[in-house]
């Protein structure tokens, strides 16, 4: 039988030991971190601004010895912390939690307490777009390699959740959000994929969301950086490892990029031809940056290139990223809800022009809530890419201004009959909404849902013989 605390350090237990821990927030994270705190005999107190965070009753009788505060940030308790667990969604700036934290209390996240705890060797992933298709490949590849490999962080079963499977491998999406309160991670191999406008309500500048989202490449042993944005760059001066690069553009020996060989856009290491393009599972080339990344990240790991690449095509790609939608139409509608800010939209676009033909349409659906983000630098990509832009939501207005060719609707139906009106077939519908959900529907995933199925429905009435 696998001893599972065997890649955990039991000192660390022993000094959390009567130490004062409070939980801030009750969410997935929060929770987790009183699973795991109970196991060990762990005293904390928790503490939610929430109103109904959780039920109560049922957390006292699960935690029958544990404070619970809901409904207010407690100032006493956030005072008497020696180690607070924060949960990532919490601004640990907001005046109510940062006036109240003691000069010696250390705050941590669920992933700096598991680094703290654990020699699980990790490969850590960030980035405004791709970082959940990225680790989720990546996982599929370690799988299909036979490797015990986990995948944790900002996507999947939360991370502290894993630590007694004592895992091989533990590969890590993180946010911004999490890269806050991470100190100890040291890495076999990190990478910023790309950097563009968002969360910038909490993080206020793009040179302070930059430099956390650089915190990733602290103590890694190989920094596998994009080419294409210097945003992603670390500063190999004082950077002690390996640096591995990715990009559009063909590659230096070691490095990864993108040629044209025998008239065909290929992925690229150094000189040596891997795979076309238009043979990956996923479409555009924003996509095949990530299949680049993804190389680049297994070979610091040690993986073999040419195993890697025989097990790429089993990829399936994730709901609401730039998903094909099955129909019979021959129009190839795409579901890109996750895209919720500008970056994202301008990856999916250009990935998809690049490979569209001649006389071949491109219809963008567009809008929600924009949480601020600037839209213009989706300008010029609208006039020479996009043939018809549908906008809809909050900043549907703002998105449409930017296009000479652009209709307003009022919901994602509208949306999909008009684009399927306007479209034939070999022509390509794009639901990449640039904005959050948040104005119209719970979150991405069900906007993604309601566009699947309005997509559905509209071809299955559109049919020849369909009823009327």
């Amino acid at each position: 039988m696998t001893d599972v605390t065997a890649n955990i350090r039991p000192e660390l237990i022993k000094q959390l030991t009567g130490k004062r821990i409070l939980i801030l927030g009750l969410g997935q994270t929060g929770l987790s971190c009183a699973r795991f705190l109970a196991s060990r005999g762990l005293e904390f107190a928790v503490n939610d601004s929430r109103e109904q965070a959780i039920d109560a009753a049922v957390f006292q009788r699960d935690y029958p010895n544990c404070e619970l505060v809901q409904g207010q940030w407690d100032a006493a308790l956030i005072a008497s912390a020696d180690i607070i667990l924060a949960s990532p969604g919490i601004d640990m700036a907001e005046a109510a939690i940062a006036g109240a934290i003691a000069s010696g209390c250390q705050v941590w996240g669920d992933v700096e307490l598991f680094c703290r705890l654990s020699d699980a060797p990790v490969i850590a992933v960030t980035g405004s777009n791709g970082k959940s298709t990225v680790v989720s490949l990546l996982a599929h590849l370690a799988q299909s390699l036979g490797l015990n490999a986990e995948l944790g962080g900002n996507v999947g079963v939360p991370i502290l959740d894993l630590i007694d499977k004592a895992p091989e491998l533990l590969i890590l999406e993180l946010s911004s959000f999490q890269l806050e309160t991470i100190s100890s991670m040291k890495p076999l191999a990190a990478s910023v994929l790309n950097l563009s406008d968002d969360h910038l309500d909490r993080h206020l500048t793009m040179e302070n969301y930059r430099d956390i989202k650089q915190k990733i490449y602290q103590q890694a042993g190989v920094a596998v950086v994009n080419r294409d944005d210097s945003a992603t760059w670390v500063d190999e001066k004082a950077f002690n490892g390996k640096v591995l690069s990715f990009g559009s553009d063909a590659p230096q020996d070691g490095h990864l990029g993108l040629a044209t060989v025998d008239n065909e856009l290929t992925l690229m290491y150094g000189q040596q031809a891997l795979i076309s393009v238009r043979e990956l599972p996923l479409s555009g080339v924003h996509n095949a940056l990530n299949c680049l990344a993804v190389l680049a990240l297994g070979l610091s790991a040690g993986w073999p290139l040419e195993q890697m690449l025989g097990h790429l095509s089993s990829f399936t790609g994730l709901e609401h990223r730039c998903q094909p939608l099955k129909t019979n139409d021959g129009i190839l509608w795409i579901n890109d809800s996750k895209a919720t800010n500008v970056g994202a939209t301008i990856a999916a676009i250009s990935g998809l022009a690049q490979t569209k033909s001649a006389g071949q349409q491109l219809i963008l659906i567009a809008g929600g809530d924009g949480k601020g983000a600037d839209f213009s630098p989706l300008k010029d990509l609208l006039a020479h890419e996009v043939n018809l832009l549908i906008t809809l939501g909050k900043d549907g207005e703002q998105l449409a201004a930017l296009a000479a060719n652009s209709q307003r609707v009022d919901n994602l139906e509208q949306a999909v009959a008009l684009a399927g009106k306007s479209a034939k077939a070999g022509d390509t519908v794009l639901l990449s909404p640039a904005c959050s959900s948040l104005d119209m529907f719970k979150n991405f995933a069900v906007r993604g849902r309601v566009f699947a199925d309005a997509v559905q429905a509209f071809v299955g009435k559109a049919a020849p013989g369909a009823s009327a």
